[in-house]
């Protein structure tokens, strides 16, 4: 069964290989890996053409929000897929989502078709897409997860994602994963879910394993790469384009 609303923080961490074995096998007795075990999570992002939702979430603000269309795994037409609102708000999380084939999905937020059944987060994504207009798909976003569930602390979950990759062509899911990648190889996303204070024995691990807190936006770091390399090529082609000179000479600018 499926949840469909959350509210917590969640604290990233970036481990580097030798951390994330260390620090995955002291988990016994923590946590334990949930009934999805490894899985492939494959996103499309929506945005407005200029990218101007994810760049108000990059100017860090005391609210942001994004919309996505989430699978878990490559999907067919009929598979199930949810359509996601994530906000966030003095640092506390807060997603809706609601479920339906993946084809419908798609349709849903072309503004084709609507839901089967009209509920309170239906009408939230609804006002989301009306509030921000021409909302489309912007970048796929996929990679692979191992997601943990606390042993006793129900509200307790730890996410550990590698093989980060983005793209922003074939923004369709059934085309699977692929893309350029955001984090180094080698490296591993952890993510610590928690509906209040880190666990003591948490805290006590991160420490001896030495690994720090950091701000990561998966969909921000996918934008900041496509920029930089637009702005490579930009560079690039006004340093190789030659220049007719006034003695008619071509020269490199």
């Amino acid at each position: 069964m499926f949840k469909n609303c959350f509210e917590r923080t969640e604290i990233k961490y970036m481990l580097d290989d030798e951390q994330f074995a260390g620090f995955f096998s002291s988990l016994e007795g923590i946590a334990h890996i949930d009934q999805y075990g490894r899985s492939k999570i494959m996103n499309i992002y929506y945005d407005t053409p200029d990218f101007r939702m994810i760049r108000a979430s990059l100017e860090k603000p005391v609210y942001k929000e994004k919309l996505r269309l989430r699978t878990y795994g490559v999907p067919s037409s009929d598979s199930n897929a949810f359509v996601e609102i994530k906000k966030k708000y003095k640092g506390v999380v807060y997603k809706r989502r609601i479920s339906m084939p993946y084809d419908r999905a798609l349709g849903y937020l072309a503004g084709a078709c609507r839901p089967d059944e009209e509920t309170q987060i239906s009408g939230e994504i609804d006002s989301l897409l009306a509030a921000w207009k021409n909302l489309a798909p912007a970048v796929v976003l996929s990679y692979d997860r191992i997601a943990l569930a606390g042993d006793d602390d129900p509200d307790l979950r730890i996410t550990f994602d590698d093989n980060i990759r983005y793209r922003t062509s074939a923004l369709d899911l059934t085309y699977g994963a692929g893309g350029s990648p955001i984090i180094k190889e080698g490296m591993h996303l952890m993510e610590l879910k928690i509906a209040g204070a880190v666990p003591l024995n948490i805290a006590r691990l991160l420490s001896e394993y030495r690994i720090y807190p950091m701000s990561f936006s998966k969909y921000g770091n996918a934008y900041t790469d496509l920029k930089s390399k637009e702005n490579s090529v930009e560079r690039t082609e006004k340093i190789i384009l030659p220049v007719l000179n006034e003695k008619g000479v071509y020269k490199y600018a």
